[in-house]
């Protein structure tokens, strides 16, 4: 048994948003949280969403697409839903403590310039902020 906080991130494609996260908050913290991804539509990871993660030495390594289905009867303390479609898909999910809903567009249909590191940079910010919140004493 863990005494670490368990994190499920979910988006529809668990290719760039979920993977992004599970990364960041396992770089950040990966002494207090057990984290994971999944999407509601699983497609492969997007091969940006790595760039960008190793353009601040993460190790990708261990990321893959994942459906939700791969969690099923698992127990999680916290589901971050990271865009609007997932959150209303997951409302309902079994073995979930706590349900957060950020909200970031999605950087492979965005026509911005840089979404990527835009979304990683966003996501970021706001799990520093989960950190500091979720880990005081």
């Amino acid at each position: 048994m863990t005494d670490k906080i368990r994190v499920l991130f979910v988006c529809t494609a668990n290719a760039a948003r979920s993977q992004i996260a599970e990364a960041l908050l396992r770089y950040t913290n990966s002494e207090r949280f057990e984290v994971f991804s999944a999407g509601t539509q699983p497609k492969s990871v997007h091969p940006r969403t790595y760039e960008v993660l190793k353009h601040l030495s993460i190790d990708t390594s261990d990321l893959r697409s994942k459906s939700l289905d791969e969690f099923e009867g698992e127990q999680f303390d916290y589901v971050i839903t990271l865009c609007d479609k997932a959150a209303q898909e997951c409302q309902t999910l079994p073995g979930a403590g706590e349900r957060l809903a950020w909200n970031f567009e999605d950087p492979v249909t965005s026509e911005k310039p840089d979404a990527f590191r835009h979304t990683l940079h966003e996501i970021h910010e706001r799990i520093k902020m989960f950190v500091l919140v979720k880990t005081r004493s």
